[in-house]
């Protein structure tokens, strides 16, 4: 018997090892931990969006759309007394959140102290967002001046910002953007070097005929730059022959330089979700590894049992 409850111990506590928290841990985990489960993305261990924090991204969303609609003069003086409570509500959720993550962070993995990664998390970018949204948010506690409110409303679209740590498609992004970070750089260069001699020409072929518009270079920089981005306000235009083809030359590299950044980071952000599908099928067969390492010892346990309960010449 002792044979056989070594075997079953053994095969349940393998595979809870490798496949996730069997339901004792689960009780036993702290409520830090927990917390930490529930808030961050990807510290679950199904790496699933848990349900808080799907209730967060709606909270998120009717926050910037309260702050888009606080910013319309004939909808505060109708609803001025419910976004003034809505204000207050988001204000204490966001608030609440933002403590929950900094007391959580705690258990974000590393060998850092505990206040050490709470602090790493307050200065990091998604932190300092988190921060904004909640001082924005809770602003009009504080001042009653028209001018700072209207100035702090503008940062509640902030809060749309925070949807990044819940898609780990922003992160791919991010993360193909610094692959490429050397190629966008050259590509930034050669369009600024290019945008540069075009705004010189004009100046020198148009300035003379046109003061307001080409009459010195940042004067025709600034129609360059409209020009080779494909925008083209239309206010201004070469009237000589020259400047028209300098200005054509522009219009059509325009094409060209919105294309390769483009392309470039199409092509990285690619790359960036072929490496993570390769991490995950990696993730499952080291999972599935040690799951028939974890048969194999109880068949060899189970074996074991049998010539117990049968030895030879019996």
């Amino acid at each position: 018997m002792a044979d056989w409850q070594s075997a079953r111990t053994l095969y349940d506590g393998g595979r809870a090892g490798a496949v996730g928290h069997t339901i004792g841990g689960t009780e036993l985990a702290s409520f830090r931990a927990q917390l930490h489960e529930q808030l961050f993305v990807g510290a679950h261990p199904d790496g699933r969006l848990t349900l808080l924090n799907k209730l967060l991204i709606v909270v998120i969303l009717l926050a910037v759309g309260a702050g888009i609609l606080a910013t319309e003069p004939s909808f505060t003086r109708e609803f001025h007394q419910a976004i003034v409570y809505a204000e207050l509500v988001f204000g204490a959720i966001f608030l609440l959140e933002y403590i929950a993550r900094v007391y959580s962070a705690a258990e974000e993995p590393g060998e850092a102290s505990a206040w050490a990664k709470r602090w790493k998390f307050i200065i990091s970018p998604i932190g300092l967002i988190d921060l904004l949204v909640v001082l924005s948010t809770l602003a009009p506690l504080v001042t009653a001046d028209a001018a700072i409110l209207r100035f702090v409303r503008l940062f509640r679209v902030f809060a749309v910002m925070k949807f990044g740590r819940f898609n780990l498609a922003v992160k791919s992004v991010w993360e193909a953007i610094a692959d490429r970070g050397d190629d966008l750089i050259v590509t930034g260069a050669l369009a600024f070097i290019f945008v540069l001699a075009g705004a010189t020409a004009l100046y020198i072929v148009e300035g003379h005929i046109q003061p307001e518009a080409f009459g010195s270079i940042p004067r025709a920089l600034w129609w360059a730059v409209i020009t080779l981005t494909t925008v083209g306000y239309g206010d201004a235009y070469p009237v000589t022959a020259l400047g028209k083809f300098i200005g054509g030359t522009l219009a059509l590299s325009g094409i060209a330089f919105v294309a390769m950044p483009t392309g470039i980071i199409a092509a990285a952000f690619s790359d960036a979700m072929q490496r993570r599908r390769d991490h995950r099928i990696e993730e499952m067969r080291q999972h599935l590894e040690r799951l028939d390492q974890v048969d194999e010892r109880v068949e060899a346990q189970l074996a074991k049992l049998e010539r117990s309960k049968n030895p030879p010449g019996s």
